[in-house]
């Protein structure tokens, strides 16, 4: 019997031991892994001018966004593009708080303090996941319709949202008008000149064009903002400011995923296909829009390209002087058309 009883003792003792090894394994590497997550994470300064940084669960992403401005305002959601972010709209925020405007400023997935909430989610950077994502936002935040402006990938997103889902859209402010990818007519060579422009599209799909962005994307993104607003004299501060939410640990996928798709080197999603299917119509918009061309448009910039795509109440503005980046470069101009667009009535 003190034989059994003492195997029983050291049985129990066995386990126990165990119990506390496993514990300790556990314990520890939640540890570890906070202390990854924490390391990995830089924190975002954010410009007081656009209001108060938040977080919010929609669809698939925790979207990092500012918001502005008397809660029951009118709602204005504010999309920026790429290599840009929020800080686009610095001085527009203002503007149109001062008119009663409730103002919404996401970072789009890959930027910022917006991440994906599962590890295992697709780093879709195609049009209509993109637009998806505005719209769980909007039905996160309990806005039914808001008044959607933005330019390059900003643009695209909020042009693809009036084509898709017009309900949603009090008016719109799209710089560079109708930009809704045509994976067809992209498979069309441009003259010489005109593929000049889009260089780091075809560098981005290259693995060299990905190691490289990899590598090199705070002095890459500096380039294109040069390129794209030879005009604007930004300084390094102005640069800064915008070049922290490139620290996104999802940014580089997404931004190549976006342009390969674009060339049809790389897939959307499925769950995707029957909106870009809507899309590849090249749908009209009837939602009331302002459309904006600039300097970085060249001979586009007149809006006769795209202007029978708008076939609400429509109206064009040519911002001579003026780069890529409306909203930072023209904030008076691009605040203007927000407001012009919310009399508009169709």
């Amino acid at each position: 019997m003190k034989t059994i009883s003492k195997i029983k003792r050291n049985i129990i003792r066995t386990v126990a031991s165990k119990v506390v090894l496993i514990a300790v394994l556990v314990f520890t590497a939640t540890q570890i892994s906070a202390q990854s997550d924490k390391q990995n994470t830089k924190k975002i300064e954010v410009s007081s001018s656009l209001g108060t940084l938040k977080q919010i669960n929609a669809g698939l992403l925790n979207v990092g966004y500012t918001e502005a401005g008397p809660s029951n305002g009118t709602p204005v959601i504010l999309l920026h593009g790429w290599p840009y972010d929020i800080h686009s709209y610095n001085e527009v925020v203002p503007i149109l708080v001062s008119k009663g405007y409730r103002v919404i400023t996401p970072y789009l997935r890959g930027s910022g303090t917006t991440t994906f909430l599962s590890k295992d989610t697709f780093r879709n950077g195609q049009q209509a996941a993109l637009a998806s994502d505005i719209i769980a936002l909007m039905d996160a935040l309990k806005i039914d319709k808001a008044i959607i402006g933005g330019f390059d990938w900003g643009a695209r997103t909020a042009v693809v949202m009036a084509a898709l889902w017009p309900e949603r859209l009090q008016g719109l402010v799209s710089v560079s008008g109708y930009l809704v990818v045509n994976l067809e007519a992209n498979l069309k060579p441009l003259p010489p000149k005109a593929e000049l422009g889009w260089w780091y599209q075809y560098y981005f799909a290259t693995e060299r064009g990905k190691l490289g962005y990899t590598q090199n994307t705070y002095e890459f993104n500096k380039q294109i903002w040069q390129l794209a607003s030879p005009l604007w004299k930004f300084d390094k501060a102005t640069y800064d400011q915008t070049a922290q939410s490139f620290d996104n640990p999802d940014h580089v996928a997404i931004v190549i995923h976006n342009y390969r798709w674009r060339q049809s080197l790389e897939a959307g999603e499925s769950k995707y296909d029957s909106l870009e299917k809507r899309l590849a119509t090249r749908p009209t918009i009837k939602v009331p829009t302002i459309t904006i061309g600039s300097d970085f448009d060249g001979t586009y910039a007149d809006g006769k390209a795209y202007a029978d795509k708008f076939t609400g109440k429509y109206e064009h503005r040519i911002l001579k002087g003026i780069g890529h980046n409306v909203p930072q470069e023209d904030p008076k101009a691009f605040a203007q058309a927000i407001i012009d667009v919310d009399g508009f009535k169709n």
